[in-house]
């Protein structure tokens, strides 16, 4: 069973992601902010890592550029789910290592699409 690490610092947010996917076969793990994805990180592998943005402590590009740095996390595929959708914010996820960029409100359907093409 495929492992995600979904970091959101919104509890609804974590909670509707978190059912999406453990619906759609995968096991996971949440995560509040990026300071506790690193963290999480450390402790195991993970398939795929979901997050957001806009968070406190450390936003999703600050962890992207972090995990990229770790070994284990180089192949990773990394998807951020935001509400933004600008280009210069496309381009600074790109330019941090982000695998793919999904926009909130997000379908669930799309989102495990999205997923299943991602993760081997």
């Amino acid at each position: 069973m495929p492992s995600i690490l979904a970091v959101d610092d919104s509890a609804t947010m974590r909670q509707m992601v978190s059912f999406t996917l453990k619906n759609a076969g995968y096991q996971v793990t949440e995560a509040v902010d990026g300071q506790d994805a690193w963290e999480k990180a450390g402790d195991r592998d993970f398939d795929l890592v979901l997050t957001d943005q806009n968070m406190p402590r450390m936003d999703g590009i600050s962890l992207t550029k972090l995990l990229r740095g770790h070994p284990k996390f180089k192949a990773t595929p990394i998807l951020i789910l935001t509400t933004e959708s600008g280009d210069q914010m496309k381009q600074a996820g790109r330019a941090a290592g982000a695998t793919g960029w999904l926009v909130k409100p997000f379908d669930p359907a799309k989102l495990v699409e999205v997923i299943r093409k991602v993760v081997r």
